[in-house]
């Protein structure tokens, strides 16, 4: 299996920063539209080839070993004892509801323990295989790095099933030192939460046993390296492992304020500590204005901060045809003084993204599902992945493929195929791609209720059978999606060929009375990019008569 090869990293100690990887959106049960709990995921990183992961269920005899390979690198790190029982777990979701997420924050280099086996990525997974619940999962991998020692830099992990959704944040204790400090803090079932790579949890109630978990030494480690020096009352984690820096604030929190920009009245409160202007952080939930929708949050996962003060669209970046990204690295220079692009909650160097939908109200394999894409979440489709199932979609596999490897049966390339042709002409283009998006995202929320409800009957009779009817759903929708991508890409080329626009007449290439193709449209600029244009070169190019 191809391995992220980027650690989803937060930004260095300066205002100069790489890019910073990876975003999670929260929604408790009771702040979605029908009692879901919402998790979303963007595991963003250069050198991430996307693919469906799948650990099935199994069992093991007593003593056996499985080997740990960093799922950054493919870095052998070591040996542990396998669990005696492991359960089904396809892509970041097991046959129990339970899902896990993460953001890397860093946080202090120092901190890092290279001798450590567990790594972030084989704590998500490994954790999957041994949890029937959030809080078990967190059990499950705070032993793990006690046990075995962590790996990793900083981290924050969302932790959820149907009924609770905790933050987990968790950094090491140097080379050589076995274990982590770590808090937990369970959400409130009516409120949303975000993370994106900035540590989050500042200040915790030490005395809520039932929502706030944290290590025994989490302050008094602070205290003896000189992170911290006050009251426990006042231990922020974040302060103390993550302090805030330009890019945190405004590469990593941004994505935040932008989430509850949408879904609270409060955005234009937490501007100020965005831009700079103040240093109040903001809470780590809130409650939303409205009930937000299982496809409310896969929009959210394509936003680029439009319509706000962040916007990117709309300035000379975004070239001729306003397209809403910008090519890394976030900073740069230009003679001698320091520049950053905005990092949004979209971008182009998605592996995957998933919404994971996890439902208390309905039998396991039929509640949980990881609505799943590749590639950047705003230029492609998410399909329905039941927890149940047991078989990984043809096309979500890897098929020979890798970052550097195309292959035509390989959904990644495919997605990026067809974005990549997008992003030179975005808004020329990306209507055509939208009313191909929403048509089939339109026909999976439409078809769920039937689906269930056939699934369900048959979880009465035969529980293998339901699961066996959702696999093979989950296999159709991805596949059928991955079919009309193909047939949207040839559309694609075949009407902005060199620049021009074919035109188009109930729904097909328009053509003469003879049979021949319809003279094309040529757009040429945007009015407003010629005046810049002719601003930048001056008369070098105007038409003078003889």
């Amino acid at each position: 299996m191809k391995r992220k090869m980027i650690l989803c990293a937060a930004v260095c100690l300066a205002a100069v920063a790489e890019v910073s990887a990876c975003t999670n959106l929260i929604v408790g049960k009771n702040a979605s539209t029908d009692g879901s709990a919402i998790v979303s995921y963007s595991a963003d990183s250069y050198g991430l080839f996307g693919e469906l992961y799948h650990y099935p269920a199994a069992t093991y005899p007593k003593g056996t070993l499985l080997d740990v390979r960093e799922w950054d690198t493919g870095k052998y790190l070591g040996q542990i004892e396998q669990a005696r029982q492991t359960y089904n777990v396809i892509g970041n979701i097991n046959e129990h509801q339970v899902t896990i997420g993460e953001t890397t924050f860093t946080g202090r280099t120092e901190l890092q323990d290279t001798l450590g086996i567990i790594d972030y990525g084989s704590l998500i997974y490994i954790g999957l295989q041994r949890s029937r619940t959030a809080r078990e999962a967190i059990k499950v991998m705070t032993d793990l790095v006690q046990q075995y020692g962590y790996y990793s830099s900083g981290e924050s992990f969302t932790i959820a099933d149907p009924n609770e959704i905790w933050i987990m944040e968790m950094i090491g204790k140097g080379p050589g030192i076995r274990g982590a400090v770590w808090v937990a803090v369970r959400m409130p079932d009516d409120c949303i939460s975000a993370h994106a790579n900035q540590s989050r949890i500042h200040t915790f109630d030490m005395n809520d046993k039932n929502n706030c978990i944290y290590s025994p030494d989490v302050v008094s480690f602070a205290r003896e390296k000189g992170y911290f020096d006050g009251m426990n009352k006042d231990f922020s984690f974040s302060a103390a492992y993550n302090p805030l820096d330009f890019g945190g604030r405004r590469y990593c929190e941004a994505r935040v304020w932008s989430f509850f920009n949408m879904f609270t009245d409060r955005g234009g409160e937490f501007l100020p500590y965005i831009t700079g202007e103040s240093n109040t952080p903001m809470p780590l939930y809130l409650k939303a204005n409205r009930k937000i929708s299982v496809q409310d949050i896969k929009n959210a996962m394509r936003d680029h901060y439009e319509g706000t003060p962040l916007d990117i669209s709309n300035d000379f970046g975004a070239g001729p045809y306003k397209a809403p990204y910008r090519l890394s690295p976030l900073s740069f220079e230009v003679d001698g003084r320091k520049y950053f692009n905005e990092r949004p909650i979209s971008t182009q160097q998605a592996g995957f993204v998933f919404v994971s939908q996890m439902r208390a109200h309905k039998q396991n394999p039929v509640g949980g599902i990881l609505w799943f894409t590749l590639d950047d979440a705003n230029m492609s489709v998410f399909t329905p992945v039941y927890c149940c199932a047991t078989k990984v979609p043809g096309c979500y596999q890897a098929n020979g493929a890798d970052y550097s490897t195309f292959s035509w049966e390989s959904a990644f390339w495919i997605y990026n195929w067809v974005s990549n042709m997008v992003y030179p002409r975005y808004n020329l283009m990306i209507d055509d791609l939208r009313a191909v998006q929403g048509e089939l995202e339109e026909t999976f929320n439409r078809m769920q209720e039937s689906v269930e409800a056939t699934a369900e009957k048959l979880f009465e009779k035969d529980q293998e059978a339901a699961k066996t009817f959702l696999t093979r759903y989950t296999e159709m929708t991805a596949q059928n999606t991955f079919n009309t991508w193909k047939k949207l890409a040839e559309f694609l080329m075949v009407k902005y060929n060199d620049g021009v626009v074919k035109r188009m007449k109930n729904g097909t290439f328009e053509r003469n009375d003879i049979g021949r193709t319809a003279p094309v449209i040529r757009p040429g600029y945007p009015k407003a990019f010629l005046e810049e244009y002719v601003k930048q070169t001056g008369d070098r190019y105007r038409i003078t008569e003889d």
